[in-house]
């Protein structure tokens, strides 16, 4: 422990303790209205010094001090961070179950509540008695739900649909890292997707843009920096939910179970939408906080 007293300053790499470092850089973001301020902190730090977030927590109780170039760069990055860009463009970085996937400009940032809609997935094509059971995700963006398929039923086949070219991209490459090769990535309209599977797949699931067009987000960092054709869903959000209700019907063998996520309050009307489109057994499920985030139905 270095035992100096550094002085005050909105630059954190004008202290170059790490606990000082991360005090000064949670204090910039908390000002700047970052939700998680000493979170981001912490991973940003972690980010520059490449190690994890532990370990730089461990480095902060011992008083270790960074490089002048590391709190430089620290300095640099939170100075992005409380712009409100968001925390895994600036690492490239974003977690996802088990996955740590490549994200960046021009593709949907994978969000923990989707994690509990995968997971749902993942439960019904793991419990599929086919050997070499189905998934489809239709509007895979960064290939999270599909990579996640794929990894934690390494037994199925999982294709996944997207039409963004950009989105595209990040999904190939997050394939090629996460070496799943029972999965596809399927560059095509969602509408027109796969028909060589119709009638033979066992699990669809799909987190579709479902923000209707006057509910604009009020976070800077969904409203500035995600694809507005991965949000918003048409004057009522259900534009792109019903074409998935259409192509899932295609897709999926009798039996076989579609997955939805949406908003918090669009639960009744997406499960009236499939149930008049024929599917049975719509039920709507609730997140990790307890908001109702999918609709589930039957073919």
């Amino acid at each position: 422990m270095t035992g100096e007293t550094l002085p005050p300053s909105d630059d954190p790499g004008a202290a170059g303790s790490v606990d000082r470092v991360l005090a000064r850089s949670a204090d910039i973001l908390a000002r700047a209205g970052v939700p998680t301020p000493q979170v981001d902190a912490e991973l940003l730090v972690a980010h520059v010094l490449g190690v994890g977030r532990g370990r730089v927590q461990a480095l902060a109780m011992t008083g270790a001090v960074l490089a002048a170039s590391d709190a430089v760069e620290v300095a640099e990055l939170i100075e992005r961070r409380a712009a409100r860009v968001p925390l895994q463009h600036i690492t490239g970085r974003a977690a996802f179950r088990r996955l740590e996937l490549a994200v960046g400009p021009g593709v949907f940032v994978p969000r923990p509540e989707t994690e509990g809609v995968a997971g749902l997935a993942i439960e019904a094509l793991a419990a599929d008695p086919s050997p070499e059971p189905i998934g489809v995700d239709l509007g895979t963006g960064s290939g999270a739900i599909a990579l996640s398929l794929a990894v934690e039923v390494p037994h199925s086949r999982v294709f996944a649909v997207e039409n963004s070219p950009e989105a595209y991209i990040w999904a190939r490459q997050n394939q090629r890292e996460t070496g799943a090769e029972n999965a596809r990535i399927v560059f095509v309209d969602l509408a027109d997707a796969l028909p060589e599977l119709d009638g033979t797949v066992s699990v669809v699931v799909s987190n579709p843009p479902y923000i209707p067009l006057d509910a604009v987000p009020r976070d800077p960092e969904v409203r500035l920096h995600d694809p507005e054709a991965a949000l918003y869903g048409g004057e009522d959000g259900l534009d792109v939910i019903r074409s998935v209700s259409t192509t899932a019907l295609r897709l999926l063998r009798p039996g076989g179970a579609l997955f939805i996520e949406h908003g918090e309050l669009q639960g009744e009307e997406i499960r009236a939408l499939l149930t008049a489109d024929g599917w049975r057994a719509a039920a709507t499920h609730p997140d990790l906080t307890g908001r109702p985030r999918a609709t589930s139905a039957l073919r």
